[in-house]
């Protein structure tokens, strides 16, 4: 549970004091396990998710794959490319996740101090804001990250793996590949992260006034709670994101801008509103548990830290 200090005794340095029981430093280790056991946990969804909604030319196998069941595109990767197909790109993920989620979690909690989001009450505003804040850096670091694991779990990806997704974004299309999605990505995990933070907040804080302690099933309930809303509110942007991750893998030709609205009404003019919904289902159902993996993780580093 937060501390109280007595007023001024927070700074605006991210390095000065401890907030909340802990230091800044520490606040990063907790993230960065919680972020790095989320994500190569759920990788598997994820993989059923990107291929869902992927760009891919008439009459090969994929397209079919947007418009089948979450069981039925299980059953089409693990036919094709064995279980091991439903981790293709985890290798990105596993080195990108804990940099990225500590800087995420520990300028969160410092936003969140300076914002007054650890005193008594309900807080939605200042933990939306502090997510928002941190949500920009981690953003910069995991958009990279998300677009070679995403192309590497494309249906008869061209790359070999990680390291060769790296060499040939690199050498056909730039540096700019790494960053083509980075503002759809922040247009769609701004609202994101500030739903989901908020919610997770008030909605732990509604079950501790409700059931009298703060226990992992309270962390896990409202995680799971908060990602689903979330990522269900979120679809139609995440399947725009996908798009320009993976298109220079399909289509390179086929969205010449990179803006967000001028690629979401080009997807609902040539295939419909349906379209912006793929992947709903394996976005809902990767988030719901990933949160509560994440925050439940990340809580239990926290009172490990504080020596609870």
């Amino acid at each position: 549970m937060a501390t109280e200090e007595p007023p001024g005794a927070s700074t605006g340095a991210p390095n000065a004091g401890s907030y909340d029981g802990l230091t800044f430093v520490s606040h990063m280790i907790a993230g960065s396990v919680a972020g790095t056991i989320e994500h190569t946990a759920m990788h598997p969804v994820d993989t059923i998710k990107t291929r869902m909604q992927a760009l891919h030319p008439p009459g090969h196998s994929g397209s079919m794959i947007a418009r089948s069941s979450l069981r039925e595109v299980l059953r089409t990767v693990v036919q094709k490319d064995g279980v091991a197909g439903l981790y293709r790109g985890v290798g990105a993920v596993a080195a990108g996740a804990g940099p990225a989620h500590a800087l995420h979690f520990a300028i969160y909690e410092w936003a969140k101090e300076s914002l007054g989001g650890h005193r008594e009450g309900l807080h939605p505003v200042e933990t939306a804001a502090a997510g928002c804040a941190a949500t920009v850096v981690n953003d910069a670091l995991m958009t990279p990250v998300d677009s070679v694991k995403q192309r590497c779990q494309l249906e008869g990806s061209p790359y070999r793996g990680v390291m060769d997704a790296i060499r040939q974004m690199l050498r056909h299309e730039g540096i700019d590949a790494f960053f083509k999605s980075y503002r759809t990505t922040l247009v769609m995990n701004l609202p994101f992260t500030a739903m989901h933070f908020s919610v997770y907040e008030t909605a732990k804080k509604l079950l501790c006034h409700d059931l009298g302690d703060e226990t992992l099933r309270v962390q896990l309930v409202a995680g799971g709670l908060a990602g689903g809303c979330a990522a269900a509110v979120t679809t139609p942007l995440d399947v725009v994101k996908t798009r320009l991750q993976t298109s220079g893998a399909t289509d390179p030709a086929k969205y010449e801008q990179t803006a967000v609205l001028p690629t979401l009404r080009q997807i609902v003019r040539e295939e419909g509103m349906q379209a912006l919904w793929q992947g709903i289902k394996p976005r809902v159902l990767f988030h719901i548990p990933a949160a509560a993996v994440c925050w439940g993780t990340y809580e239990t580093m926290k009172s490990v830290l504080r020596g609870d």
